[in-house]
């Protein structure tokens, strides 16, 4: 096998010996062997195809020339420049690189290919390979140790042409190839290997002869095509792997001079003139070139169509581009990224798997040299601009893509659809959106947006404007841009391209560069992760980041704290996540239910927690734990919730900005927005937020930070049975036992832990059991209040009042006069109808009211001890 695959690149540079004859002026031994081959020799019997039938065999005076044969003389002196005449490579260059309208004549073709089949088979050839690259040998420990005479010399010297400095044997392998790429039949086995599959596949004859030169290409790119639809798994018919290998073969041996891909060549070519005039063939710098403008409007339909089959094999296998070869070779070796022996070659030769091998490298703080991630940010751009180069996504997503993307094949619009498809409705198939994953990991723009062609374009505006101290590329811009959602200088389409991306970057942590960098070490301590371009399928989406911000609020005795960058960085992504319930994505899957069910409606920033909050007891068990836990965080560091502190930005600067700027809040900005909510800085968005925070704070006892490390020990002794923790709930049960077993439990809780007490709204359960009585008694408050703002006290007044006047004459209100203490304290006993206030928070209007609530229920009438004591809590 290995000396068949020798042979078969021995004879793809055999014929070349006659390019020597353009490169001396004089007679050297060298051009004598090319021109044996020219010549034929036909009386010693070889060389007999020099010319066809018919064809001149004299000898002329300075060599045997193409251009002075009767089959090619008009057809030379028609179509190529006189001063080409005289050099034979040069007119077969000439003649098999015409304009397409132009024909040649049969007898001439038939003379052409004839004549290269002689040189590709004249034994001179490693004679004249060991002239001209004598310097390049020697320096080549493995071309100078094969054994002369069998062809291997030139098969090895192809190996290693990226190390081939010598200009004089560079080029001598550079410009021959050209030719013989011209026709498949000339690639020795080619036609062996692959003679079943072109005939199944319908790619032509493969009879010598009868197919025009230019149609030689055109049987090669159908047998590419045929390759990339079976990777698609949409195969007319499944390829043999010999001719697998051998397609691949030829593409890899193109891909440094676009000439050698002679379909791409003839698609293209006024494409190139028209797009890449100046830039220098040999590289793959044309392919590069004509790639970046493959979605031009004026770019050929049929060039188009060659450059996406050439890309395509490029991620089938990345020696298929040169330049990106050439650069990674060295950083490929150095980290061991094509030695895994557990994977099969196939795999370990896609653009996927170097990308993500060396993406890990560069994420570990490891050096890839900048030529190579220049190259991978090329291709890392090019996957996300097209997903067809993406056989996953093709295999599936193509329903989506048919029902809710088609028609949005062009700079990355159909990805941003599919992404928008999941992150609006969730109802992309688990492959497809796992397809979409793997890509966003191959392609990691949230290492440098502007690999994300479609965000770059839609962006472009608010990066110069919002973002313009950071440096062009840096992961930071990202960030930057989501502090800025929902803000004066965001553009509505950045801001749908942003989320659509943020929603993938959101279910991998990795996928976030800085946080990587700062929590890795954390990430692989305390939640067991794995390497970066590693996957564990029982860590479903977003877990490692639960686990990180589970740990990033521990005080110092609970211990397995991160880091304090990593919390930092922890912190960050949180404030992003608090502008979007799907940027998290443990909350979208554990809630999806009650979003639909309570929130459809609530399409704003921000309104989808809110109302997941406000109807945190209606939730299903598995949502109400993920808000608990998120309203919690909240309560210790109010700064998460970036659009609340966005809109009281005014109070905070003017009162509370000492404690902003602490780096551990613990409750002290939300209790200074509380103190200072009636100030003339303090606007309607920021006022219905802090209303809400302190509706959520009496749902459950740890939702207030302050008031649940003071009295969590004492909620657990005192209350281990109580199944709601709403904390009006609470206070009520723990006063109750403690009025038997201490006078001092709360001698330190300050009021300002408990939100307003004029505001009726603030208790849920207040709410609840008065539904019914607050429209019977306090209907003509409801209707004459402008404002939600005009309530507070209002109501609660009314039911006092009306409450009193019932229980006045109550039969069954019962109190004893000699519980009433010192005169300093105003105790007033209230008995109440149990349907309204069994457990129910009672309310008083004088300044600095505290409360304590030992209380007795006797025939459905709940008793209530109201003391008005400053601000601490008496018995």
């Amino acid at each position: 096998m290995a000396a068949c695959r020798r042979v078969q690149r021995l004879l793809l540079l055999m014929f070349i010996c006659g390019w020597i004859g353009s490169a001396h002026g004089g007679k050297s031994d060298t051009e004598n062997a090319a021109e044996n081959a020219e010549r034929g020799k036909n009386g010693a019997g070889e060389g007999k195809a020099a010319a066809p039938d018919g064809a001149s065999s004299v000898r002329r005076s300075g060599g045997w020339k193409l251009a002075e044969e009767a089959a090619c003389r008009e057809d030379v002196s028609r179509i190529c420049p006189k001063h080409a005449w005289n050099n034979n490579l040069a007119v077969l260059e000439c003649l098999q690189d015409r304009k397409d309208e132009t024909e040649i004549a049969a007898d001439c073709n038939h003379l052409l290919w004839n004549y290269k089949f002689n040189l590709t088979t004249d034994p001179k050839f490693e004679s004249v390979a060991v002239e001209v690259c004598k310097t390049t040998i020697s320096g080549i420990k493995e071309c100078a140790a094969e054994e002369r005479g069998k062809g291997y010399l030139v098969s090895c010297l192809v190996d290693h042409r990226t190390n081939i400095s010598e200009y004089q044997c560079n080029q001598y392998i550079t410009k021959m190839t050209s030719i013989v790429f011209s026709d498949y039949r000339l690639i020795c086995g080619f036609m062996d290997k692959c003679k079943d599959d072109i005939n199944k596949l319908h790619c032509g004859s493969v009879n010598t002869g009868d197919k025009d030169i230019h149609s030689q290409g055109e049987v090669i790119a159908c047998l590419e095509k045929g390759l990339v639809s079976e990777a698609e798994e949409q195969p007319a018919i499944t390829i043999k792997e010999d001719c697998k290998k051998s397609i691949m073969r030829v593409a890899e041996l193109s891909s440094d001079d676009f000439h050698l891909d002679r379909h791409l060549y003839f698609a293209c070519r006024e494409d190139r003139e028209r797009y890449c005039e100046n830039t220098p063939a040999g590289e793959g710098k044309v392919y590069k070139c004509l790639f970046n403008h493959k979605f031009e409007e004026s770019m050929s339909d049929k060039c188009k169509d060659a450059l996406s089959t050439r890309q395509k094999l490029i991620a089938q296998d990345y020696k298929v581009s040169y330049s990106l070869a050439k650069a990674c070779k060295p950083d490929l070796r150095k980290y061991r990224c094509n030695m895994d022996t557990a994977m099969p070659r196939a795999r370990e030769a896609k653009l996927s798997y170097l990308l993500l091998c060396l993406e890990a490298a560069v994420h570990r703080g490891q050096t890839v040299s900048g030529e190579c991630q220049g190259e991978m940010l090329d291709y890392r751009r090019m996957l996300m601009e097209d997903y067809s180069l993406s056989p996953e996504i093709v295999l599936h997503c193509r329903g989506e893509i048919d029902t809710h993307c088609s028609g949005l094949h062009h700079k990355g619009r159909t990805l941003h659809c599919l992404m928008r498809v999941s992150r609006d409705k969730g109802i992309l198939e688990g492959h497809c959106q796992k397809a979409l994953q793997t890509l966003i990991q191959e392609t990691d723009p949230g290492a440098d947006y502007r690999i994300d062609r479609a965000l770059n374009e839609a962006c472009e505006s608010v990066i110069q404007t919002a973002c313009k101290h950071i440096r062009n590329g840096d992961p930071m811009i990202l960030s930057c841009l989501m502090e800025h959602l929902y803000t004066d200088k965001m553009v509505e389409d950045c801001e749908h391209r942003l989320l659509e991306l943020q929603y993938f970057i959101s279910r991998d942590w990795k996928l976030d560069p800085i946080l990587y960098k700062k929590c890795q070490n954390d990430a692989s301590r305390i939640c067991h992760t794995h390497g970066w371009n590693e996957t564990s399928e029982f860590m479903p989406p977003g877990a490692v980041f639960s686990c990180l911000y589970r740990h990033a609020y521990r005080t110092e005795m609970q211990g397995r704290r991160l880091s304090r960058d990593c919390k930092t960085e922890v912190q960050r992504i949180l404030h992003q996540r608090a502008l979007d319930v799907k940027l998290d994505p443990e909350l979208q899957q554990r809630c999806m239910t009650d979003l639909g069910k309570w929130c459809s409606e609530k399409t704003e920033a921000g309104q989808e927690l809110e109302c997941l909050q406000d109807h945190l007891d209606e939730l299903v068990t598995s949502c109400r734990d993920v808000v608990g836990n998120l309203t919690e965080l909240e309560s210790e560091d109010i700064q998460i919730e970036a659009l609340l502190i966005r809109a009281c930005e005014p109070v905070i600067q003017s009162y509370c900005h000492e404690v902003a700027d602490n780096q551990i809040d613990t409750g002290d900005l939300m209790e200074c927005l509380v103190a200072n909510k009636h100030q003339k800085e303090m606007n309607e968005k920021c006022t219905v937020g802090v209303t809400h925070f302190q509706l959520i704070q009496m749902k459950d006892f740890r939702f207030s930070y302050k008031f649940k490390m003071a009295c969590k020990e004492d909620v657990l002794k005192l209350c281990p049975n109580i199944k709601k923790n709403n904390i009006a709930i609470v206070v009520l049960t723990m006063c109750s036992k403690a009025a038997n077993k201490s006078k001092n439990l709360f001698p330190s809780i300050k009021f300002d832990a408990f939100p307003s007490i004029l505001d009726y709204r603030l208790n849920p359960v207040l709410r609840k059991a008065c539904k019914a009585d607050i429209p019977k008694f306090c209907q003509g408050i409801l209707n004459n209040a402008k404002d939600d703002n005009e309530l507070e006290g209002q109501v609660i007044s009314c039911l006092k009042l009306k409450y009193a006047d019932q229980v006045r004459t109550h039969d069954r209100c019962e109190y004893d006069t000699n519980q009433l203490s010192s005169t300093n304290i105003s105790k007033t006993w209230f008995c109440f109808p149990a349907k309204c206030f069994n457990l129910l928070l009672m309310f008083w209007s004088a300044g600095g009211l505290a409360f304590c609530f030992p209380f007795v229920c006797r025939d459905g009438v709940a008793i209530f001890d109201v003391h008005v004591l400053g601000r601490r809590c008496a018995f």
